[in-house]
């Protein structure tokens, strides 16, 4: 896979180009399969076994001819490791944040999870708000403009992705590894916008929501 052949270049990486991104949301939400969808390119069908204590991916993506190694974190949902879970947001560039459309409760948990992030991680830590699940549309109890007014009062990119389907979800590492390739390379000069670049991919989606 094309992944091997990138591992074998990782020596040579400039540091800077190394960026460490963690999931983070409650139990449930999918974390792990978007993980999976991600790295591998497909949907495990059926339950994964709840995260126990916190798991790492290594996936090198090209931005802008340039190759970006991101080191993702599949954390557990559960409170018995949160504790765990705080001693790695304090070395992140990049937290995206999972709620499951289905699920009011990890919906509501949402600004609960946003304090601890701005408790123990950099001040200058990306954050991403992801409603994930969105291609089960009957199931659906949160709504895409509730993510979208959540996302706007603290002021983070959002947008819906499906875990099982794929829609979004290299969207939102890619937007991410965006973002940190352009801090790392010129922090004084922000052409890349976030926003902007979420918003010029609208068009290349089949379903779920941005902001």
């Amino acid at each position: 896979m094309e992944d091997q052949a990138d591992t074998v270049q990782l020596s040579s990486y400039n540091e800077d180009l190394q960026h460490k991104t963690i999931l983070v949301g409650d139990s449930s939400v999918g974390k792990t399969s978007l993980l999976v969808q991600f790295d591998q390119g497909k949907f495990i069908p059926g339950s994964f076994t709840s995260t126990v204590g916190i798991g790492f991916t290594n996936k090198v993506v090209t931005v802008d001819g340039l190759k970006v190694k991101l080191q993702i974190w599949d954390t557990a949902g559960q409170e018995r490791f949160r504790s765990v879970t705080h001693a790695y947001y304090r070395d992140a560039q990049a937290l995206l944040l999972l709620y499951d459309i289905t699920s009011k409760t990890s919906f509501d948990n949402i600004r609960a999870w946003l304090t601890e992030v701005h408790e123990f991680a950099h001040k200058d830590v990306v954050i991403m708000l992801l409603g994930n699940k969105c291609d089960i549309t009957s199931g659906r109890v949160v709504r895409t403009e509730d993510g979208e007014s959540l996302a706007k009062d603290y002021g983070i990119p959002f947008m819906e992705t499906s875990a099982k389907t794929g829609v979004n979800v290299e969207l939102a590492f890619m937007a991410i590894a965006k973002e940190l390739k352009q801090r790392s390379s010129s922090p004084d000069d922000r052409k890349f916008q976030i926003y902007e670049y979420i918003e010029s991919q609208k068009k290349k989606s089949s379903c779920c929501g941005f902001l």
